[in-house]
């Protein structure tokens, strides 16, 4: 008998005793991580089998199908990986599988380059992954025959300690059988139900078949490879479900690729539900992120902006630059670069949606526009692309219609260099409110915004299109002039009264003035805080951990509106009934504090109401 039909003992090369080491203790986050490792080297193997194929006419055992078998024996704690792929020779297990140095797969990438050819489907580097068995083994054999039919079969042993054993083994059909011995502590993985869940999660998409004790595992195909045009409805709807673990048809879908400046394919679906608004927890990132179609990382959090953590999907890369365990990314800046390209590419889906399918749009944005809001007010690098997606009720829309700021915009007149909204609980609270009022009178839009979030959103964005985004009922707000209407109190009795308003109100007014934004109201409380608006100054008690602590004190400008019969019978009672007259004072502040969702206790108010019903 020769020496090679005897086993024949090696020590590991001094670089892979360390790689074990590394391997085995700290390389990998998940111990499960094993599994995608060595079914990518069995595609790897049938993949250099396919382009072997094609030079060489004489293959052994040629009538195998390129196809990937497990099996597992909970029994006995082993799990089998087969493949009949390219197979190794004895020179090569020595190689590939005890000196660092060479890589079966590296090897034949850098063979395919020097012909001038491009493989994209082939991924990692073959000895490193292999060794991520020793993980969860006790022992790892590797039953093997190479295409090459006069290489005898050979059968290479180790425990992942310091030394491996091959030795010629008959009967090997071509490819390389791994059959894992699994620690006490690792039996699970022997378990049918746990290397399916593993193989579903890491592998669905690995171009050859895989099956598992028998059964098919890998039954949806990697779409986002695949031509638009050759694509069904029901096919991107299966694949959907598959990978978002989603009951609901999608709601929007993006399926696209790009070659520069990076190569993408990606395929990105919006459901039918924002699940936080309908009161769940935050919303995990949720688009898968591919090497050719092997899983790296199912949720990355750099992936995509967080406000875009909405998408589901996946996208592939074949530029990523991994590192040795394929579970990181080594290139920041290359993930902050596909992070660009994603988000333009979809925020110009979107705009194209909304031009387009305007009606389908607006229910998008009925569900998800919450999320384009939060990317207005915090992404600044796609502020304006997002702002352009934004929509609100105005003065002008018919109640449930939505308008854009371009569309806000398009509609000014004049010299006017704002756009102004209004922040309340709903449409009817803001038109019955004063302060529509001298917009309205003006012909002047205000956009309605009926979101806490929204004086966030519009104090971020700024402006539009070089229009300053203005909250109507801030301070500052300087309206032209309308014709003096007939019938008001003079401008002399108008300072009195004002005059006496400041007076008998003292602290709780900063300014009491003649307004010109109201029409039929008698009065309007402004926040004396030009800085903060009433509506800002009610998020941030909202936000206020101490809830019952005393609250800085309120001081607002009054603005009255002299042609008010309520103010014209103020100014007669002010001399008459003074005292009547100052309870009707303070009851017009509260109740235009009330309008402004500033009067934070209404007790002292219910008092004082007695008090007037008691002189009617």
């Amino acid at each position: 008998m020769s020496d090679t039909a005897t086993p024949q003992k090696f020590e590991f090369q001094a670089e892979i005793k360390q790689l074990l080491d590394i391997v085995i203790h700290s390389l990998y986050t998940e111990k499960e991580i094993f599994v995608r490792e060595l079914v990518s080297n069995a595609a790897d193997a049938l993949e250099k089998l396919r382009h072997t194929q094609l030079t060489e006419k004489e293959i052994f055992d040629d009538k195998l199908e390129l196809e990937i078998n497990i099996t597992t024996d909970d029994t006995a704690k082993t799990i089998t990986i087969q493949d009949f792929g390219v197979g190794m020779t004895r020179a090569e297990l020595v190689e590939n599988l005890g000196t660092i140095a060479h890589s079966g797969s590296k090897a034949f990438l850098k063979a395919l380059g020097e012909g001038g050819a491009k493989n994209t489907n082939l991924i990692g580097q073959f000895g490193v992954g292999f060794y991520s068995a020793f993980m969860v083994a006790k022992s790892v054999k590797v039953y093997t025959h190479s295409w090459r039919a006069a290489e005898p079969g050979q059968l290479w042993e180790s425990d992942g300690g310091g030394s491996y054993a091959v030795e010629e083994s008959d009967g090997q059909r071509r490819g390389c059988k791994i059959v894992i011995e699994l620690k006490d502590e690792c039996a699970e993985y022997s378990q049918d139900w746990k290397m399916k869940e593993i193989l579903e999660r890491y592998s669905a998409f690995v171009s050859f078949p895989i099956n598992l004790n028998g059964k098919r595992i890998n039954t949806v195909q990697a779409l986002w490879l695949r031509g638009k045009n050759e694509i069904k409805e029901e096919e991107y709807t299966e694949f959907y479900k598959f990978q978002a673990h989603a009951f609901d048809e999608p709601r929007l879908r993006l399926h696209f690729s790009a070659d520069a400046p990076l190569a993408i394919n990606a395929l990105l679906f919006v459901p039918q539900e924002n699940t936080e608004k309908l009161g769940f927890a935050r919303t995990e990132p949720a688009v898968a992120l591919y090497c050719r179609k092997v899983l790296i990382d199912a949720k990355p959090k750099d992936l995509l902006p967080e406000w875009l953590r909405f998408l589901k999907g996946v996208v592939d890369s074949e530029d990523l630059p991994l590192n040795i365990s394929r579970e990181t990314m080594q290139d920041k800046a290359l993930i902050e670069k596909l992070n660009k390209v994603i988000t333009k590419r979809f925020l110009k889906f979107l705009d194209e949606e909304a031009k387009n399918r305007p009606d389908a749009y607006n229910d998008f944005y009925k569900e998800f526009g919450i999320f384009l809001k939060e990317g207005a007010a915090m992404d600044f690098t796609h502020k304006e692309q997002i702002s352009k997606l934004l929509r609100f009720e105005s003065s002008l829309t018919e109640k449930g219609k939505t308008t854009s700021l371009a569309d806000y915009v398009s509609r000014l007149t004049g010299d006017q260099k704002e756009i102004y909204y209004l922040v309340g609980p709903n449409r009817a609270a803001i038109e019955s409110g004063p302060y529509l009022e001298g917009f309205k009178a003006r012909n002047l839009e205000v956009l309605f915004c009926y979101e806490a979030v929204d004086e966030y959103v519009m104090n971020n964005v700024r402006e539009f299109d070089g229009k300053k985004l203005t909250a109507a009922d801030h301070a500052d707000v300087k309206l032209a002039d309308l014709p003096k209407p007939e019938g008001a109190l003079s401008e002399a009795d108008t300072k009195t009264l004002t005059t006496w308003l400041k007076d008998t109100l003292g602290e709780r007014v900063a300014e009491v003035k003649a307004s010109d934004r109201l029409v039929d109201s008698p009065a309007l409380a402004l926040n004396a805080d030009k800085f903060t608006s009433p509506h800002m100054r009610r998020m941030m008690k909202a936000m206020s951990k101490d809830k019952d602590g005393p609250d800085a004190p309120l001081r607002v400008n009054l603005e009255i509106n002299p042609r008010s019969a309520v103010m014209k019978r103020l100014f007669e009672t002010h001399t008459s009934a003074p005292e009547k007259a100052k309870l009707v004072a303070e009851q017009i502040l509260d109740n235009a504090l009330i309008s402004a969702g500033l009067l934070d206790d209404a007790t002292p108010m219910v008092a004082r109401l007695y008090k007037l019903l008691e002189s009617v």
